[in-house]
């Protein structure tokens, strides 16, 4: 398994934390709404070929919270800062859930934020016809049975939910909650008119949904791919909101196949 770093770096005058790992080309992995987990048995895998970025958000685990990213779009100038201090700019990148709305926004915002892109159960845009389910009136165990379709094929889950979690981790995890609630809230994870931004983009992107996804509805896969000219769309089968979880291998494999 490849060796994995944790770093913190000053950006915007504030502290980020950082996972690094892996060598090869570079790779920016942008996480979701419940956090950071680290690196995972996917990004163990991807950083067999690339060096895997794998920042928290600011206001997440211990990056600090700056006061004026209060917003999707204030997140995604806080990275387009953190590309260009750091060198990253036209870089490969895999955002998930919310990560993959932050993605799509820098998308929106400028032509040399990435090189390529997959986007992985993205918030970001409205459905149509069902709803992404607001997770912040439920309570974690409630999130987690909505999150994985069959926990059973999960190769990580003892390891990730196996025991109670700590004082210290119920504190991060609400600190987080807090974060993704700034972020997201008003109209609640999408922003309604990014699909008219998103038709600027140019760059080879890739759509990557659960087919049992309970969170984010599976037609934003098609509503991302009507705003994304000449983007692809993978839907993994039997598998919910995280595929990089709970279906590593078949992930990994797109992922490679893709970037």
């Amino acid at each position: 398994m490849a060796n994995f770093t944790e770093e913190t770096i000053s950006v915007a005058g504030g502290n980020l934390q950082v996972y690094k790992g892996g060598s090869g080309d570079p790779l920016l992995v942008l996480h979701g709404a419940g956090g950071n987990a680290g690196p995972r048995r996917y990004a163990h895998a991807l950083a067999e070929k690339f060096t895997v970025y794998l920042p928290s958000h600011p206001g997440y685990g211990k990056s600090d919270r700056p006061g004026w990213v209060e917003n999707m779009q204030d997140l995604a100038c806080f990275y387009t800062w953190y590309q260009e201090q750091e060198g990253l700019e036209n870089v490969r990148a895999i955002g998930f859930s919310m990560g993959g709305w932050l993605a799509a926004e820098m998308l929106s915002m400028t032509g040399h934020a990435f090189s390529k892109v997959m986007l992985v159960g993205a918030a970001g845009i409205k459905p149509v016809d069902g709803e992404i389910t607001d997770i912040f009136i439920i309570n974690p165990q409630q999130i987690r049975d909505l999150v994985y379709h069959d926990p059973s094929q999960v190769p990580e889950w003892d390891e990730m939910f196996g025991s109670d979690p700590t004082p210290e981790q119920t504190d991060q995890a609400e600190g987080d909650r807090e974060m993704a609630i700034r972020l997201t809230w008003k109209p609640y994870m999408y922003n309604p008119r990014l699909p008219a931004k998103l038709a600027r983009v140019s760059i080879p992107t890739h759509i990557v949904w659960g087919e049992n996804d309970n969170l984010v509805p599976v037609e934003c896969a098609d509503l991302y791919q009507q705003a994304l000219a000449g983007s692809q769309v993978t839907v993994i089968s039997n598998c919910g909101h995280s595929p990089q979880i709970e279906k590593p291998d078949d992930f990994v494999q797109t992922a490679l196949a893709f970037l």
